[in-house]
């Protein structure tokens, strides 16, 4: 009898009608570089987004203190806004106090009781309106008698003036009023201006 090849032995035995199933092959390990990228990714995202919430939080704080910060200027303007609407019903009480006043002046005997009732009584709201303003930080300006200047005067007229006024308000037509240190109301003004000399008629 004949021995049989031990390699053939080791062969796996093909049934009539069957094919061989081709061997698996081998799948490659992954490269360790890579490895290392992949689970590097997810760590840089979520330190990106750690990053932008803490500017985020920082931008909010930095915004926070500012409205807190400008919050008592914010008020005190809105209520200058509102005084601001008043001004002309307090130009008319100027107004019509000045005009009694001279009368009073004039000939205080013959004024009627009445009169002088409606001097004490326009006394009484002017002196009303001077608490308020100063209670709200709101204070007349003083323009007679001072240099002209853009930021808080509003020039109506130019007049002749010499060289001791030259450029200087010598009449406040409408008065300015300030709001703390800003400008609520202009001041409406006229000035005086020194004449130049003409110049020769030879030139």
């Amino acid at each position: 009898m004949k021995k049989r090849n031990h390699d053939e032995d080791a062969q796996p035995k093909v049934q009539p009608g069957e094919t061989a199933e081709p061997q698996a092959e081998e799948v490659a390990a992954p490269e360790p570089q890579a490895v290392q990228e992949q689970q590097a990714a997810p760590v840089s995202k979520e330190a990106e987004y750690y990053d932008q919430l803490v500017r985020l939080k920082a931008d909010f704080e930095n915004y926070r203190k500012r409205v807190e910060k400008e919050k008592p200027e914010l008020i005190a303007w809105g209520k200058a806004q509102v005084t601001l609407k008043m001004l002309p019903l307090y130009d008319v009480i100027i107004h019509a106090k000045a005009e009694l006043d001279k009368i009073t002046a004039q000939d205080e005997a013959a004024c009627s009781g009445a009169t002088k009732e409606v001097c004490r009584g326009l006394d009484m709201i002017f002196k009303e309106f001077e608490k308020f303003f100063a209670g709200e930080n709101i204070r007349p300006m003083e323009s007679v008698g001072k240099p002209y200047d853009p930021m808080h005067h509003e020039v109506l007229a130019v007049v002749e003036g010499q060289d001791d006024n030259d450029g200087h308000v010598i009449q406040e037509v409408q008065k300015g009023f300030m709001c703390g240190e800003k400008v609520l109301r202009p001041a409406k003004v006229c000035i005086a201006r020194k004449k130049q000399p003409e110049e020769s008629a030879g030139k």
